[in-house]
């Protein structure tokens, strides 16, 4: 099996943890992999963008336009931007976070609705999953890390997860983080429930 993921959203996110987190499971599993992180402005919270291809032996970096299976988006307007790489059929998660930037602060350009975005993914042949980032659940009276969070829905939801494991995702999880483990484990496992 052959899966081809792209990766969206701002600095911040997490985006590239998530990225890394899938590709250090696959190589648990003997998958080949290839991940290819763009950060540029991350800092800032500029845009951020990765590439992840599993499965394909030898595999170049770049997923081409219209051929990812999935992808996996954490702010709304930054989703646009993936559009043009999804699959007919393919998956598109998109966590609706808004981080407006500053021209659309200004009032000198638009911010695309879900709405908008959602019409976009239809339009490519998508399957669109939105997640609400007000609906996301709290440990300990604090939100779960949302890229953890979003890695247990994409793993449950999506043919990742007939190529990688839970069990794999979450002792990668576990050996990853000194602290905070239990509040990892927990946006996860989270993550897992969110469609049942």
């Amino acid at each position: 099996m052959k899966l081809d993921i792209y990766l969206v959203g701002v600095g911040g996110q997490g985006i590239l943890t998530i990225g890394e987190v899938i590709a250090e499971a696959a190589l648990e599993k003997g998958i080949p992999v290839n991940f290819y992180p763009t950060k540029g402005m991350a800092q800032r919270g500029g845009f951020v963008k990765a590439q992840l291809r599993l499965g394909q032996n030898p595999v170049g970096p770049n997923i081409a336009e219209k051929g990812a299976d999935l992808v996996i988006a954490m702010e709304l307007s930054e989703s646009c931007k993936a559009v043009r790489y999804l699959k007919p059929g393919a998956d598109f998660i998109l966590l609706g976070n808004v981080w407006k930037p500053t021209k659309v602060m200004l009032g000198k350009a638009a911010y695309p609705s879900p709405e908008e975005v959602g019409e976009k993914v239809e339009s490519a042949g998508g399957c669109l999953s939105f997640i609400d980032p007000t609906s996301l659940p709290k440990f300990e009276e604090e939100p779960v890390p949302e890229n953890v969070f979003i890695l247990g829905i994409v793993l449950a939801g999506t043919d990742l997860g007939k190529m990688i494991s839970a069990g794999t995702v979450q002792t990668v999880i576990e050996n990853r983080w000194e602290r905070g483990i239990e509040r990892n484990l927990f946006a996860f496992q989270e993550g897992l429930k969110y469609y049942n």
